[in-house]
């Protein structure tokens, strides 16, 4: 793979938990395990049009991250003409950790936090396949 970066593109899920638990699990791979390889675009900026960020999601590998059953990540990138290279759902991580059953909303609690950073593990793991650095 080219030197080009993978974008995380989070759902804005904003009032719900696994919302806040996919942007924590976003921020926890483009800022602290995969800085410099990954970045993000706004996901208001996709549903609004503009043409920088949709041209982002066409010509950059992108891994959606959902918090609800709207998919509204996946689906936006989708209408700006891009091709999740994955799509990871909240949901599906915390089924096989029901152990981290987050109760915070606009701030995740310790098991939300735990949560997002094992989401982030996984997606940390798609990341390092795309760019074909699989260990």
């Amino acid at each position: 793979m080219s030197d080009e970066r993978v974008l995380i593109i989070p759902c804005s899920g904003v009032g719900k938990a696994f919302g806040t638990v996919g942007r924590e699990a976003m921020y926890t791979v483009v800022e602290d395990l995969r800085p410099g390889v990954t970045d993000t675009v706004c996901l208001s900026l996709l549903t609004l049009g503009d043409e920088a960020a949709q041209d982002r999601v066409r010509q950059q590998p992108t891994i959606t991250i959902d918090g609800c059953p709207k998919l509204c990540a996946r689906v936006n990138v989708e209408a700006a003409g891009g091709h999740p290279a994955a799509s990871f759902r909240v949901v599906d991580t915390y089924r096989r950790h029901r152990e981290l059953r987050s109760q915070a909303i606009a701030m995740p609690d310790a098991a939300g936090q735990h949560l997002a950073q094992v989401l982030a593990e996984e997606v940390v793991a798609e990341v390092d396949r795309l760019r074909g650095e699989e260990v």
